[in-house]
């Protein structure tokens, strides 16, 4: 049989790039040959951390891997013709963007639109769709208002441009990178602050005469961040935990402070399960039409052969400069 090149982690923190037989199609799957995949946040907690991890090690080829796009190449689906190009986003769980060839509902992928951008940038709908869905599922009226976004990751910084887009008068954000923070501002931040320099709650606490913000994002994923969001938002506030968790472990919650500011907290996923997946076909317009545009973020690619070295950079993306880290499989 034909041959591919599969990625597979074998352990918490070491994924390997292998050769394998192409699997065959099941009735109703379409055959995608891959040509490049993005690594999310939750790629990252699962690989590097553990956290959220749906099988043993070492685990089924291309998991957990669910940005891609690619080319229909087979179909036994009578939805999605070969020869279509398309944006990809399987539930994680059975998702095999990081091979060469993945084995897909097609209810999980869009063709993708003509547009003269390359298809690297079209393939970051993925991660700005499931934005979209989250502000569309809980919306909040922000016009006017001060909000916070902590983590300027591909996430927190769609969540920057999309909150201050809705009519935000203030958008202050917050990670430990420069270099995000620098596109936060061409992505509408107001103010942007590096939590390595200076205390995010101190700097929020004063531009606010020590009220908080109107509206919290937590785009980050850890527990230091998922605490420190309920001291920064104003009393009758509100919460979105967006970011993964990064542990399996019960985290510590201040419900006295989180009640007595009569907040409301919101997180949300499965954006993938959207009838029509509406969302992301949003995304993909903005993005071709260029209404927003994501050259900025596309900062790192790599060989599926080096995905392992990928994960760890995305892991620790501060001194290198890492926006978003893909790969490729040219």
């Amino acid at each position: 049989m034909e041959k591919m090149r599969a990625a597979r982690m074998l352990e918490v923190g070491r994924m390997e790039c292998e050769e394998i037989e192409i699997p065959r199609l099941e009735d109703g799957q379409v055959m995608v040959r891959s040509e490049m995949a993005s690594i999310c946040g939750s790629d990252l907690h699962v690989v590097m951390m553990g956290a959220g991890l749906g099988h043993p090690c070492p685990c089924p080829h291309g998991y957990p891997g669910h940005e891609g796009i690619g080319i229909v190449v087979e179909s036994k689906s009578v939805d999605l013709s070969e020869g279509t190009h398309v944006l990809t986003f399987p539930n994680p769980p059975v998702g095999e963007c990081f091979n060469e060839y993945q084995r897909i509902d097609p209810s999980y992928c869009v063709p993708l639109p003509g547009s003269d951008l390359p298809r690297s940038q079209l393939m970051m709908a993925q991660q700005l769709g499931t934005v979209l869905y989250a502000m569309n599922q809980n919306p909040c009226d922000v016009q006017g208002k001060t909000v916070v976004v902590m983590g300027q990751g591909s996430a927190g910084l769609f969540w920057t441009y999309l909150l201050k887009r809705a009519g935000a008068e203030r958008v202050i954000t917050s990670d430990l990178s420069d270099t995000r923070l620098d596109v936060s501002q061409k992505y509408g931040a107001d103010v942007c602050v590096n939590a390595r320099q200076e205390d995010f709650v101190t700097v929020v606490n004063d531009l606010t005469h020590g009220e908080g913000a109107d509206y919290v994002v937590e785009a980050v994923g850890c527990s230091e961040t998922f605490l420190q969001s309920v001291d920064l938002v104003r009393r009758d506030g509100e919460l979105m935990w967006f970011g993964l968790p990064s542990v399996d472990d019960n985290i510590p919650f201040q419900f006295q402070k989180f009640f007595r500011k009569r907040l409301k907290g919101i997180c949300v996923w499965a954006a993938q399960d959207e009838p029509g997946a509406a969302s992301f076909r949003e995304a993909l317009r903005l993005i071709s039409e260029k209404e927003i545009d994501v050259a900025p973020l596309l900062s790192h690619v790599f060989s599926v052969e080096d995905i392992d070295k990928a994960m760890h950079l995305a892991h620790a993306p501060q001194d290198a400069g890492a926006l978003k880290v893909s790969i490729h499989f040219e």
